[in-house]
């Protein structure tokens, strides 16, 4: 019991990792809050922890999140204060977008400030949540009205490092459709520094020769990761169990989610990738069938819902053909415009809500085309990442993480060049299924960082412990 993991938001990606670290790392003794009211959790979540977690001698690493304000804890429980004291960002409060600028509550950003001053070590997911934190501390200090510090980037700035969010990909491949599957064969028998296994092409990587070792590896037939469902944490709009990846069930009335959050959904036999049954007619060819976009975001603001949804009406109105899945956790703040859409979008409604069981959520990225993103704010993007992993194309902004993580070809710079795109898609969804994703994976695998999470929570028992 070596490293003490502390989450004071126990969610999402927090969640995610916490549990993979937890699983792969000996040792560990976790304490964490449930993924709600995450205003209070950043105000109060040190109180709570300082009386909760036991004292202990074994304790060598604290491993925590931004989300927790580090200073206040350590100053609450000075044993705690010995040990080699990591910090994580998913995301930093300096950059994140708020709907107005009088909205923005200087204390947040400013808890994290001070977590970085008491952190040995202090750890990014990205280059660009790092660089964003870090150049913003001068003028955001700035709010302050007067005795501002100086030169606290000077001071923070050697102890951070980047290190990617670790994402251990499933195996998918029992799930893809067949032109999916051609792409996986021709993909594996690539030459050159281009191989992969799965719709997706692996490219540049560091791991030359290794990189086809590694990518097999890495996937784990029958990985099901698990997800808690907390009816009164969360609005979650659950599909029933898939019994064949080419037949979807969805809620009849993803509306309801705002009158009965906590009464079962009722289902229709939905089999619509066209709008029909297609029951009995799973060997429809793909390129009969319309483009299949999926959008498998939070329902908040900061994911630019509205941007998505105008586009899709803007294709509807030149009478083009797609079918839509939206995914995605719901929370206790549903944006208006997700229930003016599922009524205006109609029959092109293929999947609509949080889908519970990590299968079923992987089936529908396995049958979608393109999988995009309208983000305002992203710091990283496990969703986008495992919708390349699943052979849908990205459609990503040329802003925030995804020029980082993404090549140009699979960017756009406004909401009119991504219409365009998705115009001409539209008209030839062939051409988006015939295209192999040229987007390195690999790098983001828990086979390819585990080394270095392996180190960071590591530490050698110093004299004062």
């Amino acid at each position: 019991m070596s490293v003490l993991m502390i989450e004071a938001f126990y969610g999402g990606s927090h969640k995610q990792l916490l549990d993979l670290l937890q699983e792969e790392i000996e040792g560990c003794a976790v304490f964490t809050l449930a993924a709600k009211k995450w205003h209070w959790r950043a105000r109060t979540a040190a109180l709570y922890f300082m009386e909760t977690v036991p004292p202990s001698d074994n304790y060598r690493v604290l491993f925590t999140s931004s989300v927790l304000n580090l200073a206040e804890l350590v100053a609450l429980r000075p044993d705690l204060a010995k040990l080699k004291k990591v910090l994580y960002f998913h995301e930093n409060q300096l950059v994140y977008p708020v709907r107005k600028s009088q909205e923005r509550d200087f204390q947040y950003g400013y808890n994290q400030v001070i977590s970085c001053l008491v952190a040995d070590m202090v750890v990014f997911n990205s280059e660009f949540n790092m660089e964003s934190f870090l150049t913003s501390i001068g003028s955001f200090m700035k709010l302050i009205p007067d005795h501002r510090p100086k030169e606290l980037e000077q001071l923070i700035r050697p102890k951070c490092q980047v290190l990617y969010f670790p994402i251990r990909f499933p195996d998918v491949t029992r799930f893809l459709p067949a032109h999916k599957t051609r792409h996986s064969q021709q993909a594996t028998g690539l030459q050159g520094d281009e191989t992969a296994k799965g719709p997706f092409v692996l490219r540049n990587s560091e791991e030359g020769d290794g990189l086809m070792e590694e990518r097999l590896s890495s996937l784990e037939p029958g990985y099901v990761e698990k997800q808690l469902v907390r009816k009164h944490d969360r609005l979650l709009i659950q599909a029933e169990p898939l019994t064949e990846p080419n037949c979807i069930k969805q809620t009849e009335d993803p509306i309801a989610y705002h009158e009965e959050r906590d009464k079962e959904h009722m289902a229709f036999n939905p089999c619509s990738m066209m709008g029909g049954n297609l029951e009995g007619k799973s060997n429809v060819a793909a390129e009969d069938k319309p483009l299949h976009i999926v959008w498998p975001h939070r329902w908040e603001h900061d994911k630019d819902p509205e941007v998505f949804f105008k586009t899709l009406l803007k294709l509807k109105e030149k009478g083009l053909s797609f079918q839509v899945s939206v995914l995605g956790e719901t929370f206790n703040e549903v944006p208006d415009i997700f229930a003016k859409a599922r009524r205006e979008l109609g029959s092109s409604v293929s999947h609509w809500g949080y889908q519970a069981r990590k299968d079923n959520y992987l089936k529908v990225l396995c049958m979608a085309d393109i999988v995009i993103s309208t983000a305002r704010h992203e710091f990283f993007g496990v969703a986008m990442l495992e919708a390349v992993h699943c052979g849908c194309y990205p459609l990503c902004p040329k802003a925030l993480v995804y020029p980082e993580i993404f090549p140009a070809e699979y960017l756009y710079s406004t909401p009119e060049q991504l219409l365009k795109r998705l115009q001409n898609f539209c008209k030839q969804p062939d051409l988006v299924r015939k295209k192999v994703i040229k987007v390195d994976t690999a790098r983001f695998s828990w086979l390819a960082l585990r080394g270095k999470f392996r180190s960071l929570l590591t530490a050698e028992a110093r004299e004062d412990l």
